[in-house]
């Protein structure tokens, strides 16, 4: 019953790349310190917490034990300008410019590089398919190694702690998936605080130790970086995917730019962020110089050893919240995947009355708990689940450079010779960081390959499946306009009161109206037939939510616009239709739903494997009234069986 649609309404920016800062009437009303301290706390856990092990891995692939001073400073060269490159230039800088109405987030960027081909091409939707099916990956990993890394430290605090660090991580993941169904309403006003507290931790930690080797601040220079690359050959390319690690969660700045707003996100990255991570990244650099055994657990080690429990807890809060924003992440971009018609109906719980955001979906939910677990007790320590990430990360970052080149070269206009230029030398970067992650594949990297390959293959299915059984529905059906006119001149018998039946294609008689007419042999004295679409744009404004179509005086087509990041809710829209001067009472309304029960055909156009997996899902869908919020006692289902 949900429709995709492309749409022209959809925000683009200027010739000049720049787009108007999106206007939230809730970001006017909160002060710019408010909405940067609240991106702090949601948009910058993974990346915040990745020092905990990203130089480790780095610099545990080059000598082990042993380092030299020009591998330190090499690698935290390339930290810095990864950091520098990756985030700030092209996320922070460039893509953010590129809104979709005030969402970011890579199906927001080929909802826009639709609008620019001016068609739904099918490339760039594959690239969005896949990009999508790549963080489904990330979701899985980030809090299993975030928590891992940081419960790790409690054996720098005594090794006493070593036999139980699994247990706790498994411990404090179990508890963090369980309270998902109570919303993060109430505990997101902690998370800017306690982050701007592990940002100021981290920056302090790292100043206090450049002073043991202040020849680590050469790092800022690139030339160090390069060389580096250039001297170790093949290990250089292998530390290159431990290096990634650094800019994991990148990707997020640009995903919950719509919470925040561009210029929040912005001032907190480089005002707060970057500075702290690169301090942190040149105090370990500097410790290890001057400790080499160090190397063990730079971050920890920055510490002093009455501080190392503290910093061990607040650790781990950090990667609780960098999983909590993950999570959030993940239950956001399911819902969009089932607007686009991606992925079939799941149950979607709103947990808060205000934001329209904060949503759990209690199926995602169980899988990435299943999932999360999984990886804990597979690889058992942070270092080994370092091998699975950075795959998918690299991949989704090839594939917001490629929608963004479509974007910018179409929609802003800008010379392709720049724009080829500019998106080229991102790619050069991101794909030189996603070959030397390919090096994982056989040691973990396995792992997000499979769900990303797992997920596009249910996407594609999904999307395949429900396209010929729409097709084979409007191929048996009656046009919707003939059955009015059949209607007027055999007169079936009518009863009092509004019928409305819900459809995915407006344009045939909904297969539950010809149920009623056949078996009960009467028709309302209103009936409206509605179907709702989703646009390719984050939300519709509500003056545009519906159109109505009279057909005849008793018939009204009717169809509900939503965005892909909106649940569409009947009921509310229907109050707003009879606002704007609809008459039909709704205590006298009854909703007729059709109930599909789906059968395989060896004529369906699908692999028989396909077959079984569409029917499968298919029954894995919500029931359409909870979808819909339709209230139950207004419902009428009516069954039906159809071969595909």
């Amino acid at each position: 019953m949900v429709q995709n649609s492309a749409s022209d309404a959809v925000h683009s920016a200027p010739a000049g790349g720049q787009s108007p800062e999106p206007a939230h009437s809730g970001h006017e009303k909160s002060s710019l310190l408010a909405l940067t301290l609240g991106s702090v706390g949601v948009v910058y856990g993974d990346i915040g917490t990745s020092p905990i092990y990203a130089l480790r891995e780095s610099l545990l692939h080059i000598h082990g034990d042993r380092v030299l001073e020009s591998d330190v400073i090499g690698v935290i060269s390339l930290l810095i300008w990864a950091l520098f490159l990756i985030v700030t230039v092209k996320y922070v800088l460039f893509l953010m410019r590129a809104d979709n109405k005030g969402e970011g987030g890579t199906l927001a960027l080929m909802a826009l590089a639709q609008v620019a081909m001016g068609r739904r091409a099918g490339p760039i939707f594959f690239l969005g398919i896949l990009g999508a099916s790549l963080f489904s990956g990330d979701a899985i990993i980030t809090p299993a190694i975030s928590v891992l890394s940081a419960v790790e430290g409690l054996k720098v605090v005594t090794p006493h702690f070593e036999p139980y660090v699994l247990v706790i991580t498994i411990v404090i993941l179990i508890t963090l998936f369980m309270v998902q169904q109570y919303g993060t309403g109430k505990v997101a006003n902690l998370f800017g605080p306690i982050m701007l507290v592990w940002f100021g931790t981290i920056a302090v930690l790292g100043l206090m130790h450049i002073g043991d080797s202040p020849g680590i601040l050469l790092a800022f220079n690139p030339y160090y970086g390069i060389r580096f690359l250039f001297a170790h050959g093949m290990i250089s390319f292998i530390v290159l995917g431990s290096v990634f690690l650094a800019v994991t969660g990148a990707e997020a700045l640009y995903a919950d730019m719509g919470h925040f707003g561009r210029r929040p996100i912005q001032v907190a990255w480089i005002g707060l962020v970057l500075p702290a991570l690169v301090l942190n990244y040149l105090g370990q650099g500097a410790l290890i110089l001057a400790t080499p055994s160090a190397i063990e657990n730079p971050f920890f080690l920055l510490a002093p050893q009455w501080a190392t429990l503290p910093l061990v807890l607040l650790a781990t809060l950090a990667t609780v919240i960098a999983s909590q924003a993950t999570i959030t992440g993940a239950f956001s971009l399911a819902r969009q995947a089932i607007q686009l018609g991606l992925l079939p109906r799941l149950d979607i719980i709103h947990t808060s009355s205000t934001q329209e955001g904060q949503i759990y979906i209690p199926r995602v939910n169980r899988i990435l708990l299943i999932g999360v677990l999984l990886l804990v007790m597979m690889f058992k320590s942070s270092s080994a689940l370092a091998s699975a990430y950075g795959i998918a990360v690299t991949a989704s970052l090839v594939v917001d450079s490629c929608l963004a080149y479509v974007v910018v070269s179409r929609l802003w206009h800008w010379p392709k010779w720049g724009v080829g230029m500019m998106i080229g030398t991102f790619l050069v970067i991101e794909l030189a960081f996603f070959s030397s992650n390919l090096v994982k594949i056989l040691d973990g990297g396995w792992v997000p390959v499979l769900v990303g390959a797992t997920m596009v293959v249910i996407m594609w299915t999904w999307l395949r499946g429900t396209r010929l059984l729409e097709s084979k529905v409007h191929r048996d059906s009656i046009p919707l306009l003939d059955l009015i006119h059949m209607l007027e001149k055999s007169k079936p018998t009518r009863v009092p009161g509004t019928a409305i039946f819900l459809t995915s294609d407006p344009d045939v008689a909904p297969a539950a109206l010809m149920h009623n007419l056949k078996h009960n042999k009467v028709l309302h004295e209103r009936v409206f037939v509605i179907s709702v679409k989703t646009d390719d744009m984050p939300r519709v404004s509500p003056q545009n939510r519906f159109e109505i179509k009279n057909l005849s005086s008793d018939f009204a087509a009717i169809t509900l616009r939503y965005g892909f990041m909106e649940s569409p809710r009947v009921p509310a829209a229907l109050a707003s239709m009879r606002k704007a001067g609809l008459k039909f009472d709704i205590m006298t309304t009854s909703f007729f739903l059709g109930r599909r029960t789906i059968k395989a055909s060896p004529t369906s156009g699908m692999p028989g494997w396909q077959d079984k997996l569409f029917i499968a899902l298919s029954r894995q869908a919500a029931n359409a009234t909870d979808f819909f919020s339709i209230p139950s006692d207004r419902v009428v289902e009516l069954g039906a069986q159809v071969t595909v």
